[in-house]
């Protein structure tokens, strides 16, 4: 049964929640003309986005300057207090700056606002106070409004850090999807982990690195079965005269065997084998792969070309990988 503490402590957290998510529908009737014009001065910049702001708002920054570089649009982070001690440098002529700011009233922001403006830089305004200093003075504004904190007492940000955030993710998708931005392209910039892997990794990375079991329609089982336990894949192929692939033997197809058969010394490889086996090109991704054997519930595939025998992919290949 929950306690008196319990049941407040839920209340308060979907109240948190509630809060929050309501802040961010709301930010939808603050996209407008001036969001839409900043957006395509970004793209005809050649130049970077520098995105600035102060502390709690800095650390969003630094959100968002990681959403931008890895979307295709070049950008850095500079904190307000640290442009006013040599940073300044980082920025270009042909850069566009982003200052994050609550309030837009800040004494720091004041001081680095005429600075930015001495140097030429478009101005962006991400900003809860349209009227503030900041706002007024910016090319664009990025109207990030909130009522108030989830705080209790509207004192913590967090409605606002949350709306911003969410602002500069919509920022980040226009950008992104005015540049025709790829999966493809994605993965340039994710080389690592399992999602990179999974944009760019090929079965033909894998299938050199294992054995190529195979025997003939016509060889004995128990020879067959010294291919299989020897290559150590759990399976082999089955080869025809011309060496192109007509069936596999799995652990499966063995067991099968000893269930239907008491003798089993005369069989050959055409008695056993499956004569449908389940193929993928060497061209083809290493997650396709992955999706063809767990749709088939099965822990192998043959990598083949034209009919040829190529090698195999096997599921322990994958897992190594990183993708499951």
């Amino acid at each position: 049964m929950e306690t008196n503490l319990e049941k407040k402590i839920i209340s308060i957290a979907k109240k948190v929640l509630t809060d929050e998510s309501e802040a961010i529908k709301s930010l939808i009737n603050t996209i407008d003309k001036d969001f839409e014009s900043c957006v395509e001065s970004i793209l005809q910049s050649t130049g970077k986005l520098v995105i600035t702001g102060i502390g709690k708002s800095a650390i969003i920054g630094q959100k968002i300057v990681a959403t931008m570089n890895s979307t295709g649009q070049q950008a850095v982070f500079m904190h307000a207090s640290d442009a006013l001690h040599g940073d300044l440098g980082i920025i270009n002529p042909e850069d566009h700056v982003l200052i994050i700011s609550k309030s837009g009233d800040t004494p720091e922001i004041k001081v680095l606002v005429p600075l930015i403006h001495r140097t030429g830089n478009v101005l962006i305004a991400m900003v809860s106070n349209t009227s503030s200093f900041l706002a007024t003075q910016s090319r664009f504004v990025l109207n990030a409004h909130v009522e108030k904190e989830a705080c209790p007492l509207n004192l913590a940000p967090t409605t606002s850090t949350t709306a911003a955030l969410a602002m500069g993710d919509a920022l980040a998708v226009c950008l992104l999807e005015a540049r025709n931005f790829t999966k493809r392209d994605f993965a340039k910039f994710h080389p690592g982990g399992s999602l990179g892997k999974k944009l760019y990794l090929k079965v033909k990375d894998i299938y050199p690195n294992n054995a190529v079991p195979f025997v003939r329609k016509e060889t004995g089982i128990m020879d067959v079965i010294i291919e299989m336990t020897s290559k150590r894949l759990g399976a082999t192929s089955v080869l025809d005269e011309n060496d192109e692939l007509i069936g596999i033997i799995t652990d499966g197809d063995l067991r099968r065997m000893l269930n239907n058969s008491s003798d089993f010394s005369g069989l050959t490889a055409a008695d056993v084998m499956n004569t449908s086996p389940k193929t993928i090109e060497a061209s083809e991704y290493a997650v396709n792969a992955l999706t063809m054997m767990q749709d088939k519930s099965i822990t192998q595939l043959v990598v083949t070309e034209h009919k040829k025998l190529l090698g195999f992919v096997h599921l322990h290949d994958l897992l190594k990988e990183g993708l499951i």
